[in-house]
């Protein structure tokens, strides 16, 4: 029962759509309807500018990073706090306030493995902050870092009470639906049509 009442916890923090609910806020628009139409972080730096996208980036990581938290202090662990952390991501990616839409699920990801793998996360910052230094690509730094998380999950150290295996598979279940939902910007990276980032 415990763990059904967090699951429920997990979803509603997931669902917030933390980009649409600020740009309805600070400038009354929908930023679904304009740039990518994501409501996630990427999305809203572009349409609501560096502070608010900054803004979206954290209450996103924060969507999943807080339920986990929250739950550990109930005494809730192993391969029950991992499943309620894919549950946050795909709340934030299937959200029940925005019709069962949402974002990528990147950033939402990057709260939930913050809290189950500190150290993994912060080699995939810095892989991604390398690549989007390089590159320009927003995406592709997201993609490589879905693809190197559940290698890295074998491989690395893991929060304390965390079984291993359970999480190599979430994070290769994680890693395949965020590559997928990047589907779009993978096609437009191919074909040399895809957006750069700029610090503007």
């Amino acid at each position: 029962m415990k763990f059904l009442i967090f699951v429920v916890i997990a979803y509603v923090f997931g669902s917030f759509p933390s980009g649409v609910w600020l740009g309805k806020v600070t400038k009354n628009i929908d930023i679904r309807e304009y740039g990518s139409k994501s409501s996630g972080a990427t999305n809203a730096y572009r349409i609501l500018g560096p502070k608010y996208g900054i803004m979206v980036l954290m209450l996103d990581a924060l969507k999943g990073y807080i339920p986990l938290y929250l739950a550990s202090l109930f005494a809730i662990g192993g391969i029950y706090i991992i499943l309620l952390g894919l549950v946050a991501i795909l709340a934030h990616t299937f959200s029940f306030f925005i019709q069962f839409k949402g974002g990528k699920g990147v950033a939402t990801s990057l709260g939930v493995f913050l809290f189950l793998m500190p150290k993994v996360v912060g080699i995939l910052i810095l892989v991604f902050i390398l690549i989007v230094g390089v590159s320009k690509y927003i995406s592709l730094g997201s993609v490589v870092c879905a693809g190197l998380l559940p290698i890295l999950a074998y491989f690395m150290p893991v929060k304390e009470g965390v079984p291993r295996i359970p999480l190599v598979i979430i994070s290769l279940i994680v890693g395949i639906f965020v590559i997928y939902k990047h589907k779009a910007n993978i096609q437009r990276l191919m074909d040399g049509k895809e957006n750069k980032f700029n610090l503007k």
